[in-house]
């Protein structure tokens, strides 16, 4: 068997100073949001083949607005009909706010299977993952907003049309800031049953602790306090304007303003983890 040694300084030889020359470098802002959404795509991709990742964000709406609209509607409301449009919005609110939990435990669970390193050695913007997966799970808040929205619908809330539309989307945008703080407890924690469990420490206190379920006035005076500066409490007093007569006053401007702040802070914080950690 005859070895034929190849000349570098031929003309069809190819050296490694010549490929680097020729390789892209960075992607375009047009090419990272279109890789964002391709990324999105394969987490839709994941819940197709694995429909069991829905089961929290259908189940846990319709169980919750069963539960407390029946064993608290006639103690706080005296009845049901006058519970249903102070429960269904807190319902709303907390079932979505909870549900990007799993942001930061699917990120961290991706982390440890390495699957982030296979995409670091794509020609992709290293954030369109990270980014692709939290707009990926904007699929589930609207499955649990829409199904808070017809469980109330058939227990008999009749909210406005057009101000449900705009609770709904307000409470997706919510909870996609909030999703930030998730995300960066995902790259910062070593196991995802830690981000899960961290996270319900605080997701739990945060909005039962609010008035998303009782009137603030039965509470006492300290934790009517904590109750006013809550952030759920401003997103769930939102939500019910909106649903109750499409008025956007300041609880509206609030939320925003708070969602806007969250993402401000946190976005950033978690894309520099993310970067560090991949």
């Amino acid at each position: 068997m005859s070895v034929t040694a190849i000349d570098p300084n031929s003309p069809t030889s190819i050296t490694t100073r010549e490929v680097r020359s020729k390789v892209k470098t960075s992607v375009s802002p047009v090419e990272a949001i279109r890789q964002s959404f391709t990324m999105a795509y394969r987490g839709v991709l994941k819940i197709r083949h694995n429909p069991e990742q829905l089961l929290d964000v259908t189940f846990q709406p319709i169980l919750f607005t069963l539960m407390f609209t029946y064993i608290f509607g006639g103690a706080i409301s005296g009845d049901v009909s006058s519970y249903l449009p102070v429960i269904i919005p807190g319902i709303m609110v907390q079932t979505v706010l909870t549900t990007s939990v799993v942001t930061g435990t699917q990120l961290r669970d991706d982390m440890d299977k390495g699957v982030f390193d296979r995409f670091r050695a794509l020609p992709i913007a290293r954030l369109s993952p990270l980014v692709g997966a939290l707009l990926a799970d904007m699929i589930r808040y609207l499955i649990a907003v829409t199904l808070t929205i017809v469980m109330g619908i058939i227990l008999g809330w009749r909210p406005d049309a057009v101000g449900t539309i705009g609770a709904a989307i307000l409470v997706i945008a919510c909870s996609f800031a909030l999703s930030w703080i998730f995300a960066l407890m995902g790259c910062l924690m070593n196991k995802a049953s830690s981000v899960q469990g961290v996270s319900m420490l605080i997701m739990f206190p945060l909005t039962f602790v609010s008035n998303a379920f009782v009137p603030v006035a039965t509470m006492p005076g300290w934790l009517q306090t904590f109750v006013s500066i809550n952030p759920i409490s401003h997103i769930v007093a939102a939500v019910r304007q909106l649903t109750g007569n499409g008025h956007v006053g300041m609880p509206v401007v609030w939320a925003l303003v708070g969602a806007a702040a969250v993402a401000v802070v946190f976005a950033p914080l978690a894309v520099r983890a993310y970067m560090r950690n991949t």
